[in-house]
């Protein structure tokens, strides 16, 4: 038995997949480019954080459907509606399972974590939130979980407050969290794993204090449900946000999970058909939740898709996918860390497959395209994190994230081409 420790969260697994095996069943892995000289360049793909790739299994769900059940859900009493109507319920039941909600009728479909986030922003915080309250984000947070925030407090006249990291790891400095919270706070809203760091935050901790305020809080898992073992029920977190396309799920799909109360309570995020109860002329009445907040034709094969990539993601097993990417993690950042000249952004003791980085004084920009031009698929920029990015005194990092079907063999590969760029860009190797 391995044992891996997450949140503070001892964790035991079995012995690892075959990852070759894992391989086989992503068609995409198999790509090729033409490299110099007529050679030809395998896919070195390590931008997961960005999107992932899609197995078979995925592809074959979503194409059954087409082929097999496509018609409009909720509304048809012939066959074909009634089997496309059960499928994409039934997504809804193995996404509600997948992260241990009370209820499926606490999952909304969305078009993905930003999408979930702007659904609270609008529907609970434009009920709940006036001119003074307080809203509490961190330093660290993607674009996705600020600018809702941002335009509501412009709306409301609320204030954001935010918790720092330190600059030195990039951890947040959760000791400020008590002397932050006040009367007035009335939300904290985090990201569960930093898309930058790697940053496993500790949110278990923050939500029981949060909680012991009385202060709802909510997650954003775009970077952590697709790597981590997720609880919500004992995590306790009132909201969390995910994308499909992050976990081997289609594109354009996603979930808000929200306590049904918190669900109940709240009004719809978008008006049309389906989430209506009954309409006259001049008022109307709204559905049960989930379906309030799911207006209009949902994408369904976009949700037969995630459950599909849940069910690939249960059968590998959580634990495992999660020992088997901090093991990847760990040998990647000690190889990195001997090549002269590079800076590591982040060093959590818990964190996920994310590293970012600055080699030498090459910009990431121009990294990404030496790599790409060796087959080697990263990501350059600021990471919708500006505000990070400009507390770290820099414009952009290069980034590589790892998911379970990245090898060590690729990791030596990118080390091996990090070190030809120090040369072809004349830095040497020192």
């Amino acid at each position: 038995m391995s044992h891996i420790n997450v949140d503070g969260k001892q964790l035991e697994t079995l012995e690892l997949f075959e990852v070759e095996e894992v391989r086989n069943d992503f068609p995409i892995l198999k790509e090729k480019f033409s490299g110099p000289k007529n050679s030809v360049l395998p896919l070195v793909y390590l931008d997961n954080a960005a999107t992932t790739q899609k197995p078979q299994q995925v592809l074959d769900a979503m194409q059954y459907y087409y082929r097999h059940q496509n018609a409009n859900v909720h509304r048809a009493i012939h066959k074909l509606g009634e089997r496309a109507t059960a499928a994409y319920e039934d997504s809804r039941k193995r996404i509600s399972r997948f992260i241990n909600a009370r209820s499926h009728r606490e999952i909304v479909f969305t078009r993905g974590t930003t999408e979930a986030i702007n659904l609270v922003a609008h529907s609970w915080g434009r009920k709940l939130i006036g001119r003074g309250d307080e809203i509490l984000l961190s330093e660290m947070e993607h674009h996705s979980n600020l600018i809702p925030w941002q335009l509501l407090a412009k709306e409301t006249g609320a204030v954001l407050r935010f918790i720092p990291f330190s600059r030195s790891n990039g951890t947040l400095q959760i000791g400020h969290l008590e002397e932050m919270i006040n009367e007035r706070t009335r939300l904290i809203s985090v990201t569960h794993m930093s898309n930058v760091f790697g940053t496993i935050n500790p949110v278990r901790g923050l939500i029981q204090k949060a909680h012991d305020h009385h202060i709802p809080v909510m997650l954003d898992g775009a970077q952590s449900v697709p790597h981590l073992p997720t609880d919500v029920q004992e995590l306790d977190c009132d909201f969390l946000a995910f994308s499909g396309h992050k976990m081997c799920g289609p594109t354009g799909i996603g979930v808000l999970y929200g306590k049904e109360k918190l669900l109940e309570e709240m009004e719809p995020f978008q008006g049309g058909g389906e989430m209506i109860g009954s309409v006259w002329l001049d008022k109307a009445t709204w559905n049960e939740v989930p379906h309030k907040f799911e207006a209009g034709t949902p994408d369904i094969a976009g949700a037969i898709g995630l459950a599909a990539a849940i069910d690939y993601l249960d059968r590998l097993g959580m634990e495992r996918i999660t020992l088997y990417e901090q093991k990847l993690t760990t040998y990647a950042l000690s190889k990195m860390r001997e090549i002269s000249g590079m800076r590591i952004f982040g060093m959590a003791p818990f964190r996920g497959g994310v590293i970012s980085f600055y080699l030498g004084k090459i910009h990431p920009h121009d990294m990404a395209q030496f790599l790409d031009s060796k087959g080697i698929a990263v990501r350059a920029g600021h990471h919708c994190a500006q505000p990070l990015m400009r507390k770290l005194e820099i414009p952009a990092t290069t980034r590589a994230s790892f998911y379970f079907y990245n090898t060590f063999s690729e990791i030596d590969f990118l080390i091996d081409n990090l070190k030809q760029a120090l040369e072809y860009f004349g830095y040497g190797t020192g």
